[in-house]
């Protein structure tokens, strides 16, 4: 009997259509050919003749010439003045002689041509001619230097990233002028073909960790490369992890202090945000402000980050473990206050607070769905009014909706919000572990997210560096924020070629009588 279902399940196995490797059109090269008329038929039904489609038909040096190009991506007084124009007024010469444009790149290939097309270019062919000439006379549809909106400080710079690559490039650029900025283009996305830049220092970035990151942006096999978050989970040593193990900017004053480092910065085209790796768990609660202000108040601001981890993953757990298991613990003076707050209650602790969580992240997804007028408005008033009518109905007590709130102040403290979504997870594994075993659980729990977090990499590098290894000589930019002349070595464990970083910022102090 068994093996007749196995016979079935083997024929049934058979009849499914079985997903097989297309090759797409965008892969395969097409020569171009030296008929004029054959080229501009490839190029059109490759595009299926599109309607925003423009075509041009001029003469250069007495050969019969088109100008393909899309109309919303060109300016028609730019490419009249600066292309069409010089174009039929020369006489002898080479078409980059002609235009007065830069940017000309020559091409075999209709594929690559239609790629520069896709960019912005207009394409020139010349009849009795094997080359297509991509002219680059696009509009610029950059948008301006503006402030980053999830990273804002009060004092240094106030510079983010556009969706612009080259201008994200630029302003590295203008950072660091001693031409040690190597940029490495990779190309993603069979369809997209989206540019990714892997910026790096010569002569101080470890070069295998160099070798790694491109080899792994390398495999990564899609037609479309539509966000930061594939190359995120593609580079991804631990996708299943709560941590992200990449760090996300969009200043680029942070990327040029993390490639001073000997880090790697990725930057795809079309977002203003930029990849950095290696990074370690300490990374995600820096903040240039650290850096903008005196040393004794950057450590200040990073313990208080650092106590919002505690806060924002444990106190709902806590609460509900003193209530359900360890009451007595409650001292006598509150012992009235949280009893009246809990006696009309019919729901349990943990009950309780997964509510009020799912409340808070509704409301938190509403506020960032909405336009910037109204969500404001829906914050307060849902939050006042939620909370409000929620307690007066005896659903949830007072107390509880102190806890909540303290928690989500604390998570939204971390600078990051790949950090802050995990803090946010990791309250629910600890909540079910102290409604099921009190404080026990709460320590369970903790001490699977310490081993865990010794246990992680990125890239190679521990993640939970330098507590684990053990490095007293690089906790001065960890927990706390040193004094910039004590820092004068380079963080180990990204193996930089170069490890000292200065020699001395106060030799005046010893030369002072």
């Amino acid at each position: 009997m068994f093996s007749f279902l196995k016979k079935k399940k083997k024929e049934s196995e058979k009849k499914k259509p079985q997903p097989q490797n297309v090759v797409s059109p965008a892969d395969v090269n097409i020569p171009v050919s030296p008929h004029f008329n054959v080229n501009i038929a490839k190029i059109l039904t490759h595009l299926d003749h599109t309607d925003d489609l423009g075509q041009r038909r001029i003469q250069f040096q007495g050969k019969q010439a088109l100008l393909l190009y899309f109309v919303p991506m060109m300016q028609s007084e730019k490419i009249n003045q600066d292309v069409i124009g010089p174009l039929q007024q020369a006489k002898s010469g080479e078409v980059e002689d002609a235009v007065a444009i830069a940017s000309i790149t020559k091409t075999k290939d209709i594929h690559e041509a239609i790629h520069y097309l896709c960019k912005g270019a207009c394409l020139l062919l010349i009849e009795e001619t094997d080359i297509i000439y991509c002219i680059d006379a696009g509009i610029s549809q950059a948008r301006s230097v503006q402030q980053p909106q999830n990273e804002k400080v009060i004092r240094g710079s106030h510079e983010g990233l556009t969706e612009n690559l080259d201008i994200n490039l630029n302003l590295v650029r203008q950072r660091i002028l001693d031409g040690s900025v190597v940029v490495k283009y990779v190309q993603i996305g069979s369809v997209s073909r989206t540019r990714v830049a892997v910026v790096y220092m010569n002569h101080l970035t470890n070069q295998k960790l160099v070798k790694d990151v491109i080899t792994r942006l390398k495999t990564i096999e899609t037609d479309a490369l539509d966000s930061p978050g594939i190359i995120e989970e593609s580079l991804e040593e631990n996708p299943f992890s709560f941590f992200p193990q990449l760090l996300n900017t969009e200043r680029p004053d942070k990327i040029v202090s993390n490639l001073l480092e000997g880090r790697v910065a990725i930057l795809p085209t079309g977002s203003a945000s930029a990849l950095i790796t290696p990074v370690n768990f300490f990374s995600f609660f820096q903040s240039p402000e650290d850096y903008n202000s005196r040393s004794l108040y950057g450590s200040f601001y990073r313990l208080i980050r650092i106590l919002g981890f505690f806060i924002a993953i444990s106190l709902p757990a806590l609460y509900i473990a003193t209530i359900s298991f360890h009451y007595e613990l409650i001292p006598n003076d509150l012992i009235l206050t949280v009893k009246s707050s809990l006696e009309n209650v019919p729901l349990p602790p943990l009950a309780e607070a997964l509510l009020m969580v799912i409340i808070l992240e509704l409301l938190r997804e509403a506020a960032l769905r909405l336009p910037t007028s109204i969500s404001q408005t829906i914050g307060v008033v849902g939050g006042l009014v939620i909370g409000t009518a929620i307690v007066e109905a005896n659903l949830v007590s007072n107390m509880m909706i102190i806890v909540i709130a303290l928690t989500a102040i604390a998570a939204f403290v971390v600078p990051s919000n790949d950090m802050s979504t995990a803090l946010r997870l990791l309250s629910f594994p600890m909540m079910f572990g102290a409604a099921i075993f009190g404080y026990l659980g709460i320590v369970f729990i903790f001490v699977l997210i310490i081993m865990h977090l010794s246990l992680l990499e990125s890239f190679g590098t521990p993640y939970f560096y330098p507590l684990v290894p053990m490095q007293f000589d690089n906790m001065k930019d960890s927990v706390l924020r040193m004094h910039h002349w004590y820092m004068n070595d380079r963080p180990r464990d990204t193996l930089p070629q170069r490890i000292r970083r200065q020699k001395s910022m106060r030799k005046w102090a010893g030369q002072k009588k």
